[in-house]
């Protein structure tokens, strides 16, 4: 089966095209962003980022399919981090 590429909105004005399930690290630095890591497990949340709303994990979780096909990235900032 055949995915549909998602467009993918980041924080530096810039746009990709990505397919769902990709890494949103390695997409990432397509982009010339550098999401910030930490333990690589998800565990520390210093990879977070704001997807559509929702924050997420970037180096546990990849890119998902939403209906619209576009996803909007912002960074995230934890106020106790």
């Amino acid at each position: 089966m055949k995915y549909k590429k998602i467009e993918i909105h980041w924080p530096n004005g810039k746009t990709s095209e990505a397919t769902p399930g990709q890494g949103w690290l390695e997409e990432a630095k397509k982009v010339d962003i550098s999401i910030p890591t930490g333990c690589l497990t998800g565990s520390c949340g210093a990879c977070e980022i704001e997807v559509n709303g929702e924050v997420i994990r970037a180096c546990i979780k990849n890119i998902y399919s939403p209906k619209e096909r576009k996803l909007k990235v912002n960074f995230y900032y934890d106020p106790y981090w």
